[in-house]
Protein backbone atom coordinates (compact mmCIF):
# COMPACT_ATOMS: atom_id res chain seq x y z
CA UNK A 1 0.00 0.00 0.00
CA UNK A 2 1.45 3.14 -1.14
CA UNK A 3 2.27 5.84 1.94
CA UNK A 4 3.91 9.02 2.74
CA UNK A 5 7.58 8.86 3.43
CA UNK A 6 7.75 10.27 7.16
CA UNK A 7 11.20 11.76 9.24
CA UNK A 8 9.72 11.51 12.67
CA UNK A 9 11.49 13.35 15.78
CA UNK A 10 11.42 13.16 19.33
CA UNK A 11 12.90 14.98 21.97
CA UNK A 12 13.61 15.21 25.54
CA UNK A 13 15.79 17.48 27.61
CA UNK A 14 18.51 15.22 27.13
CA UNK A 15 17.94 13.58 24.55
CA UNK A 16 16.75 13.58 20.83
CA UNK A 17 16.23 11.08 17.93
CA UNK A 18 15.00 10.83 13.94
CA UNK A 19 13.53 7.79 12.17
CA UNK A 20 11.64 6.88 8.93
CA UNK A 21 8.21 6.06 10.63
CA UNK A 22 4.77 4.44 8.61
CA UNK A 23 1.52 7.24 9.49
CA UNK A 24 -2.04 6.94 8.46
CA UNK A 25 -4.55 9.90 8.74
CA UNK A 26 -7.54 8.92 11.12
CA UNK A 27 -9.62 12.15 11.06
CA UNK A 28 -10.12 15.78 10.17
CA UNK A 29 -11.55 16.76 13.12
CA UNK A 30 -10.54 16.55 15.49
CA UNK A 31 -6.67 16.30 13.28
CA UNK A 32 -5.82 12.75 14.03
CA UNK A 33 -2.80 10.01 13.07
CA UNK A 34 -1.64 7.59 13.93
CA UNK A 35 2.02 6.31 14.07
CA UNK A 36 3.28 2.27 14.60
CA UNK A 37 7.04 2.77 16.28
CA UNK A 38 9.36 -0.29 17.46
CA UNK A 39 9.16 -1.21 20.89
CA UNK A 40 12.86 -1.80 20.80
CA UNK A 41 13.93 1.38 19.89
CA UNK A 42 15.19 5.07 22.04
CA UNK A 43 12.21 6.85 19.85
CA UNK A 44 9.86 4.45 21.63
CA UNK A 45 11.78 5.72 25.17
CA UNK A 46 11.34 8.79 24.02
CA UNK A 47 8.00 9.31 22.66
CA UNK A 48 6.79 7.61 26.26
CA UNK A 49 8.24 9.81 27.90
CA UNK A 50 7.64 13.13 26.18
CA UNK A 51 4.68 12.23 25.15
CA UNK A 52 4.87 14.67 21.85
CA UNK A 53 6.32 14.10 18.57
CA UNK A 54 7.22 15.80 14.81
CA UNK A 55 5.77 14.15 11.89
CA UNK A 56 8.24 15.64 8.98
CA UNK A 57 6.57 14.61 5.95
CA UNK A 58 9.68 14.28 3.91
CA UNK A 59 10.06 15.93 0.17
CA UNK A 60 11.68 14.80 -3.15
CA UNK A 61 14.93 15.86 -1.88
CA UNK A 62 15.07 14.31 1.47
CA UNK A 63 15.13 10.03 -0.28
CA UNK A 64 18.66 9.79 1.00
CA UNK A 65 17.97 10.92 4.59
CA UNK A 66 15.01 8.89 4.62
CA UNK A 67 17.06 5.83 3.28
CA UNK A 68 19.45 6.44 6.34
CA UNK A 69 16.97 7.34 8.73
CA UNK A 70 15.34 4.18 8.35
CA UNK A 71 18.14 1.41 8.16
CA UNK A 72 21.18 3.01 9.88
CA UNK A 73 21.73 2.79 13.69
CA UNK A 74 23.94 5.83 15.36
CA UNK A 75 24.04 7.49 18.75
CA UNK A 76 23.44 10.87 16.80
CA UNK A 77 21.51 11.36 13.36
CA UNK A 78 21.21 14.68 13.61
CA UNK A 79 25.29 15.15 14.16
CA UNK A 80 26.37 12.18 11.87
CA UNK A 81 24.33 12.96 8.88
CA UNK A 82 23.95 16.66 8.93
CA UNK A 83 20.53 17.03 9.64
CA UNK A 84 19.49 20.80 9.36
CA UNK A 85 16.72 21.68 11.95
CA UNK A 86 14.51 24.33 13.49
CA UNK A 87 12.50 24.81 16.54
CA UNK A 88 8.90 23.23 16.50
CA UNK A 89 6.10 25.94 17.47
CA UNK A 90 4.41 23.97 20.00
CA UNK A 91 6.53 20.33 21.37
CA UNK A 92 10.09 20.12 22.37
CA UNK A 93 11.35 17.98 19.33
CA UNK A 94 13.01 19.54 16.42
CA UNK A 95 11.51 20.11 12.77
CA UNK A 96 13.56 18.97 9.80
CA UNK A 97 14.48 21.63 7.42
CA UNK A 98 13.86 20.77 3.74
CA UNK A 99 10.15 18.53 4.74
CA UNK A 100 7.48 19.06 2.49
CA UNK A 101 5.15 19.52 6.04
CA UNK A 102 5.95 19.17 10.05
CA UNK A 103 3.04 18.17 11.89
CA UNK A 104 3.25 18.56 15.59
CA UNK A 105 1.95 16.09 17.50
CA UNK A 106 0.32 15.32 20.93
CA UNK A 107 0.17 11.51 21.82
CA UNK A 108 -3.08 10.94 23.38
CA UNK A 109 -3.29 6.96 23.48
CA UNK A 110 -1.70 4.06 22.28
CA UNK A 111 -1.93 0.30 21.64
CA UNK A 112 0.64 -2.32 21.77
CA UNK A 113 0.68 -4.37 19.15
CA UNK A 114 3.28 -7.23 19.43
CA UNK A 115 6.33 -5.52 18.95
CA UNK A 116 5.10 -2.27 17.75
CA UNK A 117 2.95 0.22 19.87
CA UNK A 118 0.71 2.34 17.69
CA UNK A 119 0.22 5.69 18.99
CA UNK A 120 -2.81 7.69 18.29
CA UNK A 121 -2.00 11.18 18.34
CA UNK A 122 -3.54 14.80 17.85
CA UNK A 123 -2.14 17.20 15.45
CA UNK A 124 -1.31 20.50 17.89
CA UNK A 125 0.40 22.49 14.81
CA UNK A 126 1.87 22.15 11.45
CA UNK A 127 3.78 24.05 8.62
CA UNK A 128 3.44 23.39 4.96
CA UNK A 129 5.89 24.25 2.46
CA UNK A 130 4.43 25.60 -0.37
CA UNK A 131 7.55 25.10 -2.80
CA UNK A 132 8.30 21.54 -1.99
CA UNK A 133 7.35 18.16 -3.39
CA UNK A 134 6.03 15.36 -0.86
CA UNK A 135 7.58 11.96 -1.36
CA UNK A 136 5.61 8.49 -1.20
CA UNK A 137 6.77 4.82 -0.72
CA UNK A 138 5.33 1.85 -2.43
CA UNK A 139 6.87 -1.65 -3.00
CA UNK A 140 10.33 -0.72 -1.56
CA UNK A 141 10.95 2.42 -4.01
CA UNK A 142 10.22 6.11 -3.92
CA UNK A 143 8.03 8.05 -6.11
CA UNK A 144 7.35 12.04 -6.68
CA UNK A 145 3.83 13.41 -6.07
CA UNK A 146 3.27 15.94 -8.50
CA UNK A 147 -0.15 15.34 -10.71
CA UNK A 148 -2.99 17.04 -8.88
CA UNK A 149 -6.22 14.86 -9.50
CA UNK A 150 -9.51 16.94 -9.23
Amino acid sequence: MPCSVNLLTVATKLERQAITASAMFISENPPLLVVSIHKDTTTHELIEESGHFVLNIASTGQMKLAKKLGHEKVADKFKEFGIETEKAATVDAPIIKGSFASVECKVITSLSVSHFTLYVAEVIDFVINEGLSPMVWDMDRYYALGLELT
